[in-house]
């Protein structure tokens, strides 16, 4: 696809890989328009990148059909959603509670899965469209202390298949990107920690990663995109 003039919707875009996404898009003549929870640092981002923002929580219903309501004000369309909002949390098995739990899903798959749905209504009217959703290396594999980020991201990998395989007939492209670990400031809020040894992957290669994927020829598509520091 071509990027420039594209309309563009990034959730979580106002800081890490959503703002280093806006950026790389918004340089290439891209619409943008990025979402956030929290209305100061949303509107900061906006404003260094001369983007639109909008204030809304994906795991409030309301928030995402307010949300898609000024998509279709200011836009009347959408030629790309990227799934970013995300949260993490690590803990035992033993140790993690039912609320810590739901919080992760609520955003990482309710979230995903409301956003997605209103975005597909808008992808199916015009007969095409694209979904990127950011996943993780931990959509392929479990490890200790990642019960309910983990299956956060497996769910998610499910939603990407089935919406490939329910979308693909309207000519709609949908991926995922599963980067391993980056440095942004997720590890520590999550309180997974973050090594900045200069050896992981920065926000910058996911977003040239989405760019990638979204400027190959709308003949065909990449499904998945794995993406590994070289040598961490």
């Amino acid at each position: 696809m071509e990027i420039k003039n594209s309309r563009i919707l990034i959730t979580g875009g106002a800081t890490g890989m959503g703002y280093e996404m806006a950026k790389i898009f918004k340089d290439r003549g891209a619409e943008v328009l990025i979402c956030g929870r929290t209305e100061k640092t949303v509107n900061e981002a906006a404003q260094e990148l001369d983007i639109l923002g909008f204030t809304a929580d994906v795991s409030n219903e309301h928030d995402v059909e307010n949300l898609f309501k000024y998509v279709e004000e200011k836009w009347g369309g959408l030629d790309v959603l990227i799934n970013n909002a995300g949260v993490g949390y690590f803990s035992e098995l033993a140790s993690t509670t039912t609320a810590d739990f739901t919080r992760v899903w609520d955003i990482n798959v309710k979230g995903a899965f409301m956003v997605g749905r209103e975005a597909s209504k808008i992808f199916i009217r015009q007969n095409r469209g694209n979904i990127i959703n950011i996943g993780s290396t931990a959509s392929l594999y479990g490890f200790a202390n990642g019960s309910a980020y983990v299956a956060s991201k497996f769910a998610l990998k499910g939603l990407t298949e089935c919406w490939r395989a329910e979308l693909r007939k309207y000519n709609v492209r949908v991926m995922q990107i599963n980067p391993s670990e980056v440095v942004t400031d997720f590890g520590e809020k999550s309180g997974y920690g973050s090594d900045k040894n200069g050896k992981k992957l920065t926000a910058a290669e996911i977003a040239h990663v989405s760019l990638s994927m979204l400027t190959m020829d709308d003949i065909g598509f990449i499904t998945d995109a794995t993406v590994w520091a070289t040598n961490p």
